[in-house]
């Protein structure tokens, strides 16, 4: 009885299923961009200031001076929606992205999410599928409006679409990651819209997407040259354009390389700032 009553000693405790983990941040994050072009799109003022101010800017300035010839074979309305493609990848990178994500701060948004158990990174890996589809976006409708106006030409040589993917993927990943730090600038959601939108403004104006930038004086074309918006409008205009047309830029070339580098130097330079700046609930 002893030796059965030991045999029978008190039993393992059941096996249980182990629980699933969470998906991996890259699905998160995809499942996380779905959200957030969601959102985009469903904010209806948001949607046609991003996508209707370019295209309508493009009409206005390329009806005043698009037949007047810039150099031989280009007119002044082809430069402008050369440079326009570049501020209209910064429209919807860095001033969307800086004035989101400051509301989003302001209305407890951020914080809630930093307390999920959804990875911190998977929040921005979403953030960078909403910038890539907006500008994709963005890009073909300006791109339409100009070859239905203004006479632009799609490239057909592959390596000017190769100039083209690379200016647009690095020119997007810079605007981007400014647009994050630039986020923690204003100190409520009133006043990131003209905190933002003031200084974007007057980049645009002296970075050769509103004027041409040979008219542009040559101190004001100093001061964009530090910022990626005027090489991204450069590389903008090497793709669309034909090649005399290199003779109108400040150093009557394309300068690919420079362009590369500064871009990529920026891209360095928003992940430090990003990393320096960037809050996940407001101050005070």
């Amino acid at each position: 009885m002893t030796e059965s009553i030991k045999l029978a000693g008190p039993r393992a405790p059941a096996r249980t299923a182990s629980a699933p983990g969470l998906p991996g941040v890259w699905r998160l994050g995809a499942a996380r961009g779905g959200i957030e072009v969601k959102t985009f799109f469903r904010d209806k003022m948001a949607v046609a200031f991003i996508f209707g101010l370019p295209p309508i800017l493009l009409v206005l300035l390329g009806s005043i001076f698009g037949n007047q010839a810039a150099a031989q074979g280009v007119t002044v309305g082809q430069l402008f929606t050369a440079g326009m493609i570049a501020g209209g990848i910064m429209s919807t990178s860095f001033q969307y992205l800086a004035i989101g994500i400051a509301t989003e701060r302001e209305t407890g948004m951020l914080k809630r999410l930093s307390g999920t158990p959804m990875p911190r990174t998977a929040y921005f890996a979403g953030k960078v599928v909403q910038v890539m589809v907006c500008t994709v976006a963005e890009t073909v409708l300006l791109m339409a409006v100009g070859m239905l106006f203004y006479h632009l030409h799609l490239p057909t040589a592959p390596g000017r679409w190769w100039t083209f993917a690379w200016v647009f993927v690095l020119g997007s990943a810079a605007c981007a990651l400014l647009g994050i730090a630039a986020s923690s600038v204003p100190r409520s959601a009133t006043s990131a819209t003209p905190v933002i939108t003031l200084p974007f403004t007057v980049l645009q104006f002296i970075s050769g997407v509103y004027v041409p930038f040979n008219d542009v004086p040559a101190w004001m074309r100093d001061v964009a040259s530090f910022f990626p918006l005027r090489w991204m409008a450069q590389g903008m205009r090497s793709v669309f354009l034909p090649e005399p047309a290199a003779a109108l830029e400040a150093a009557g070339s394309w300068e690919h390389g420079r362009i590369a580098l500064v871009l990529l130097a920026w891209i360095a330079a928003g992940l430090v700032l990003c990393a320096k700046t960037f809050r996940w609930q407001s101050r005070g």
